[in-house]
């Protein structure tokens, strides 16, 4: 949560185009939420295991992250300007965005995946789904911190230096761009 990414990116870009950045975040909460649950419920694994399926997952992912990264930089003025004048939209819109960049993101789903199972103990008195969710719920909170940090900082900060703002609303397209393009490479060479 502390590495810049996706999540980081819309992040700022939700501080920098709307008055709160608390519908976008959580969305995106949301999405860890259901990557949370999915591990927890095994199909974590299937998906892992199923070379089609994952194909999918992460096209999606990509194709979400390249349109994402792609609006921001053909509107980096709109992204400084909300600074000063946020637009209105839909707090339902943003959520749906947020849980977009989370829930279509193959690297949260491959993270859960290699990292919660190794925090149970098969010998607890507590079932090992409900241990991946509880791991999985200490995650996304610390997530909300962060991503809350991420988005309040950048719209406390940059509103008052238009042309920071430019470059980081264009920096954030650029890094989702990129993440898309690389996993869209990656899933090819895989």
């Amino acid at each position: 949560m502390l590495t810049p990414g996706a999540d980081w990116a819309y992040a700022i870009a939700a501080g920098l185009r709307h008055r709160t950045v608390l519908p976008a975040i959580g969305g995106m909460l949301s999405g860890h939420l259901l990557m949370t649950a999915i591990v927890a419920a095994g199909v974590a694994a299937l998906v892992a295991r199923t070379p089609a399926l994952m194909t999918v997952l992460t096209t999606a992912g990509a194709v979400y992250l390249l349109w994402l990264g792609a609006k921001m930089l053909t509107q980096p003025a709109q992204s400084v300007q909300a600074a000063q004048d946020p637009v209105p939209t839909s707090p339902a819109r943003e959520a749906l965005a947020g849980l977009g960049v989370s829930g279509l993101n193959p690297k949260v789903l491959l993270l859960f995946v290699a990292l919660l199972p190794q925090f149970t103990d098969a010998n607890s008195g507590w079932p090992l789904p409900m241990q991946i969710l509880m791991l999985g719920l200490v995650h996304t909170i610390g997530c909300a911190v962060v991503y809350t940090g991420v988005g309040t900082g950048a719209r406390v900060v940059l509103r008052a230096r238009p042309a920071a703002a430019r470059v980081v609303s264009t920096v954030s397209g650029i890094v989702m761009v990129a993440l898309g393009v690389v996993l869209l490479v990656e899933r090819l060479v895989a």
